[in-house]
């Protein structure tokens, strides 16, 4: 079963809502959430941010985007995004993407990492409150595509990278947007997972986690998700937890999702 790109798996387990007509109502990442994506070195979970970015910047939508790379060039991102559909040059001169590149940030002012996360911050804060002030737009996501390298460039400091990561999630309260990243689960070992992951965990509104096959290598089904969404209502009001398991496909044109044996 191929699923329809406007009406698929993921979008169901994150629980974005749809339209009369079935397909997804286009918004990113519906406001005030945060969404933690974790993967491992043998399964990367590169492309739920692909997925998240492409539907939040979608023509029928409005949402902004600030993205914080400290992994890829922009370049990247535009090239996978434009083999899904979606032109990100086009998108930043629509000012509906706000692309910052941290490895080309100035560091040669003297200045320690923490005053330089603090400057990420301030940038990120100055140009929500400048989208908030344009007619029209509606939710903003903020989109970390890699909290590893984070780490790595702080200089191994985890307090470092939680203030800063405290600082975007305060956000998601001040301002009704959402945060989204990305974690290398597996470059820590068990004994030394550290409170940085567990925290995450624990603040996130949905962690989904892009793991192998347990059952070995397929040629044709390239890992499994697991979607834990602490968001979701029952008939009487009530959040309850909902865990969703599926598998995926990788291709040019994005990724497709079913589950065990229903793929054709």
């Amino acid at each position: 079963m191929t699923n329809n790109p406007l009406s698929n798996l993921l979008d169901e387990a994150l629980g974005f809502p749809h339209d009369s007509k079935g397909g997804a109502l286009f918004s990113g990442g519906g406001g005030n959430r945060l969404i933690i994506v974790e993967d491992c070195v043998d399964t990367s979970g590169e492309f739920v941010l692909y997925h998240l970015l492409k539907r939040s910047l979608a023509p029928q939508s409005l949402d902004v985007v600030i993205f914080l790379s400290f992994s890829r060039p922009f370049s990247h991102y535009d090239r996978i995004l434009r083999k899904m559909g979606c032109n990100l040059v086009v998108q930043k001169e629509k000012k509906r993407l706000l692309f910052f590149d941290v490895q080309r940030i100035d560091r040669d002012k003297g200045k320690t990492r923490e005053d330089l996360l603090l400057e990420l911050y301030g940038k990120v804060h100055k140009a929500i409150e400048v989208c908030q002030t344009s007619e029209g737009l509606q939710n903003i996501t903020i989109m970390i595509d890699d909290v590893s390298l984070m780490e790595i460039d702080a200089d191994g400091s985890s307090n470092l990278v939680l203030n800063f990561l405290h600082y975007c999630y305060s956000l998601t309260t001040q301002f009704s947007c959402s945060l989204v990243t990305l974690n290398h689960e597996d470059v820590y070992s068990t004994a030394n997972r550290p409170t940085l992951l567990s925290q995450l965990e624990h603040l996130a509104d949905v962690v989904i986690k892009a793991e192998p096959l347990a059952t070995g290598l397929a040629s044709d089904v390239h890992g499994q998700l697991t979607v834990l969404n602490k968001g979701v209502g029952d008939i009487f009001g009530t959040l309850r937890n909902k865990v969703s398991n599926f598998q995926f496909r990788i291709k040019d044109s994005g990724a497709e999702y079913f589950y065990p044996g229903n793929r054709t």
